[in-house]
């Protein structure tokens, strides 16, 4: 079965660049489904669902500017998952009556600095993520902007003059936060991986002819986080059994992990996790000289 512009753009986070987007699907395709509706462009290049659309004309609705996630959207940031309604700021004390139920509503007077063309500027949107998203939500928000030019000094700055409550949060996403990290499955894999003692991976390492995903060099444990989006052909099959092939051989435990697991059974991944940490760590007790560097 093939997978539709607008299916591989929620697995990419609700946003893409045309690059990404043409090398899967072809510009022609990809041009489709601009023209149909199922996917809109903006100014800027950058793809995303008519969601998009619909929260702008939301929060205009409301007399409101997009924030949070939706504001992240809209800088072209991805997202583990997309909200279920706009996320729009209001100020205090506007009365909205029935029309709340539009949105997920956040009542805060707002500088007119903090504001450009309806949505809250980069700044504050990066720091209400980081500061009020759950952490691998908010991982994958901070690696999206890191990839984007520009947004590096912005990430800095967003953790230097965190203040108050979760503002120990904002810190240590941002000192976790990677550009290597290739979309949102692979950021909250590795924040899953993070919570499993032990282990401590890196994104994108280079092993002999083959990049991985997330790697542990000290435990020798690489984890992949496998898309059909990506690995859905033959040839993608053929090259990846033989990559696995020669890290087993290599002395590698490797974990492949699905997008389903990770972004909906999460407990099931760490669970696997921490069994392959036990048993890398048996396997360095059994070895003389411990286990090999990368």
């Amino acid at each position: 079965m093939s997978t539709t512009v607008a299916e591989l753009l929620a697995e990419l986070g609700g946003v893409a660049r045309f690059g990404i987007l043409s090398a899967k699907v072809g510009r022609e395709t990809l041009e489709a489904s601009v023209a149909s509706g199922d996917v809109v462009r903006d100014a800027r290049g950058v793809y995303a669902l008519p969601e998009a659309e619909e929260a702008t004309r939301v929060a205009v609705r409301l007399g409101g500017v997009l924030s949070l996630t939706s504001a992240a959207l809209r800088h072209g940031w991805a997202l583990k998952s997309l909200p279920d309604k706009p996320h729009v700021t209001v100020s205090r004390g506007r009365k909205l009556g029935s029309r709340s139920r539009l949105a997920h509503v956040h009542w805060a007077d707002l500088d007119p600095d903090d504001v450009c063309d309806g949505v809250v500027v980069p700044e504050l949107a990066l720091a209400q993520c980081l500061r009020l998203l759950p952490l691998d939500e908010a991982l994958a928000v901070a690696d999206s902007a890191l990839r984007e030019s520009g947004c590096a000094q912005l990430l800095a700055r967003v953790a230097e003059e965190a203040r108050g409550p979760g503002s120990r949060q904002v810190r240590a996403v941002a000192a976790r936060a990677s550009a290597l990290a290739s979309g949102p499955f692979e950021s909250v894999g590795r924040s899953l991986c993070d919570e499993v003692p032990g282990l401590h991976v890196e994104p994108q390492v280079q092993i002999g002819a083959a990049r991985a995903d997330l790697v542990d060099r000290r435990l020798r444990i690489v984890v992949e986080c496998d898309s059909f989006a990506w690995h859905g052909t033959r040839g993608a099959l053929v090259s990846d059994a033989r990559r696995y092939n020669e890290m087993v051989v290599d002395g590698w435990t490797e974990i492949r992990l699905t997008y389903e697991d990770v972004m909906h059974h999460p407990a099931r991944v760490r669970a696997v996790l921490a069994e392959a940490v036990a048993l890398a760590e048996l396997l360095a007790q059994r070895l003389p000289d411990g286990p090999r560097a990368a």
